[in-house]
């Protein structure tokens, strides 16, 4: 018996206890015409190449975009609608675009790329912003959740193992507001997922991501003249290539696999190493020292990161991708020498190019 979530043109109907469930028929009915997505956070880097890759996809039909500003990228796929997920209510509106566009899947990328000062506009952005994404997608029943994270919620801590898998705890990191607000993202999502065991959802968790075209706060700590460590301390760090973060996101796109997967790029290198292969001199300052400077020069808008953020450069926190590469194909095509020295590379250069120079 049909409901009101075929009705709409979404992948569900309900069973004969009232049970909305998935419609399998409806479901290859939608990949025989081509996925239906809208996709928030165009405004980053990744989300602007994520339109432009999905509005080339031939499985896609359509690419909805749900931003305050324009992406720049046109097409007769992609369709754009100004809508600013911190008003309040903007669910009404987001509702309204997901059943007029027939949007079967939701990918949900935030436009922030790191810490900013701004934060209580950040968490209005990314707490209630989800929270008006989720509310949505409940009421359109989309079939498919898409987000995009990051790896900081497991924290750089003094007892972490080699490395962090999918079920470890997240611990983030004391007083990172960022961090703070990837977990509560992450919450909402898990939360959804329970109550949406019809539907698939996928969580990406990114290590730190670079490359020629990511602007972010990675890349201006790593390519500065004279870089900030910890005296006695060089961690081992894992990255991913823009590339491959893409990759990652098209292959969550084109397959119904849902879970939690970890994302970064084969190998590890210490820190001290990706400085001098970013081109930069490492420069050891003892812990207290240096929170202390990063807290004045934060306030100050003259670094990259805030006080809360120096433990990465004492801890561990890398994570393991084997669950990705085995229930998600994933397989990263640049390892983290390769990713490092992208930053060298001329933005939008082809794969082989810089895979020429890594070498």
């Amino acid at each position: 018996m049909t409901g009101k979530h075929a009705e709409s043109g979404s992948a569900f109907v309900k069973d004969e206890n009232g049970m909305v469930v998935r419609d399998r028929d409806a479901i290859a009915r939608r990949r025989r015409m081509g996925r239906s997505i809208a996709m928030t956070g165009s405004s980053s880097g990744i989300g602007h190449r994520l339109v432009a890759e999905l509005a080339e996809a031939p499985y896609v039909s359509r690419v909805v975009v749900l931003d305050p500003v324009h992406p720049g990228v046109t097409g007769a796929k992609v369709s754009f609608y100004a809508l600013d997920l911190t008003q309040p209510a903007v669910d009404a509106r987001l509702t309204e675009v997901l059943e007029a566009e027939h949007i079967d899947t939701f990918v949900h990328l935030s436009p922030l790329e790191g810490p900013i000062h701004a934060t209580a506009w950040a968490h209005e952005l990314e707490r209630s912003g989800t929270m008006q994404v989720l509310h949505a997608c409940h009421k359109r029943g989309v079939a498919k959740l898409i987000s995009f994270g990051s790896a900081l919620v497991y924290g750089p801590h003094r007892d972490n193992p080699n490395f962090l898998r999918e079920e470890h705890a997240l611990r983030g990191m004391h007083g990172a507001h960022y961090v703070a607000d990837q977990l509560d993202v992450e919450a909402q999502i898990e939360k959804w997922r329970s109550a949406h065991p019809e539907s698939v959802v996928t969580t990406l968790r990114a290590a730190f991501m670079v490359g020629p075209n990511t602007h972010n706060y990675v890349r201006r700590y790593l390519t500065r003249t004279f870089v900030p460590t910890v005296l006695g301390h060089d961690p081992l760090v894992q990255l991913i290539h823009e590339n491959d973060a893409l990759a990652a996101l098209m292959l969550a796109v084109e397959r119904d696999v849902p879970g939690t997967f970890n994302i970064a790029s084969d190998g590890l290198l210490r820190l001290s190493t990706a400085i001098r292969l970013a081109g930069g001199l490492p420069l050891a300052v003892p812990y207290a020292s240096l929170r202390r400077l990063a807290s004045v020069l934060w306030a100050l808008q003259l670094c990259e990161a805030p006080a809360s953020f120096v433990p990465l450069l004492r801890h561990l926190c890398v994570v393991d991708t084997a669950r990705a590469r085995r229930e998600l194909g994933f397989r990263a095509r640049f390892n983290a020498r390769e990713a490092i020295l992208s930053l060298r590379a001329t933005p939008l250069a082809e794969d082989a190019k810089l895979l020429s120079e890594a070498r």
